[in-house]
């Protein structure tokens, strides 16, 4: 078994680009969740005629998307980003636009941040796959009969990582599938499809675990490698732990725009 430093020297330098996992993907394990978004988007982008993806990170999913609208248009907010997912996306005749980004859903408030560079009822489809949204943006550019799909990280998806990490399990409400359902419903959608589940994510060693706790490093605030390196440490030298299993809520919501 390699040496912790010599594991987490290897997670810090390990390259991360857009929002391609693929260097975890070899060192973990993803369990499914009860739908697949992949398909609920793909039927419904095969019927339409224009598409939005919102927060497409480095649009790799929505490269794979086949067929799809003729007008699909991805959104990024982060600067970084906007460039891989041009490099990508533009070439597939995919336009890609900067946006200012919606703030978290659960913060919201007054915050007016989030707002879409686009005209009213422009898309048949908008998609949101773990990308924060403006409900009422959303329904202003959908058409008349369009579909908004998103998919999001639910509430306690990173208890067990807070666990392993030797930090205190922040206090939630169950989840915030009853706000969002809400927020969409007060934006004019009528909600189609509501329901949660919960994806088990194995991680084979603690570079793993060191390699996601860098790159979603929004997901912990309190994390920081130096403060947790002891307890991770141990981890490391508990072979009997390993795989570590952390189970991730999440929730998926449909909604249409009435006619």
């Amino acid at each position: 078994m390699a040496a912790f430093d010599e594991l987490v020297s290897e997670a810090l330098t390990a390259p991360f680009s857009g929002w391609d996992f693929s260097w975890l993907a070899a060192r973990s394990t993803a369990g499914a969740l009860p739908w697949s978004y992949r398909r609920e988007v793909a039927s419904r982008a095969a019927a339409a005629d224009t598409m939005l993806d919102l927060g497409t990170g480095g649009g790799e999913r929505l490269s794979r998307l086949s067929p799809r609208p003729q007008l699909t248009v991805a959104t990024e907010a982060w600067p970084p980003n906007v460039a891989v997912a041009a490099a990508r996306l533009r070439p597939l005749g995919i336009a890609v636009v900067q946006d200012e980004g919606a703030p978290d859903n659960t913060g919201q408030g007054s915050n007016d941040r989030g707002r879409l560079p686009f005209g009213d009822g422009m898309f048949a489809l908008v998609t949101s796959r773990h990308e924060a949204f403006r409900a009422a943006e959303v329904s202003r550019v959908l058409a008349p009969g369009g579909t908004f799909i998103t998919q999001q990280v639910d509430f306690h998806s990173y208890d067990d990582l807070c666990t392993l990490a030797g930090l205190d399990v922040p206090q939630q409400p169950g989840s915030w599938l009853p706000l969002a359902r809400r927020q969409v419903q007060d934006a004019g959608l009528a909600v189609e499809t509501a329901v949660s589940g919960e994806q088990r994510l194995e991680f084979h060693d603690v570079a793993a675990v060191v390699y996601y706790l860098r790159v979603v490093s929004w997901a912990i605030p309190h994390y920081s490698l130096d403060a947790c390196a002891a307890r991770l440490r141990a981890a490391h030298d508990t072979p009997q732990m390993w795989p570590v299993a952390v189970r991730q809520p999440h929730f998926l919501l449909i909604a249409t725009k009435p006619q």
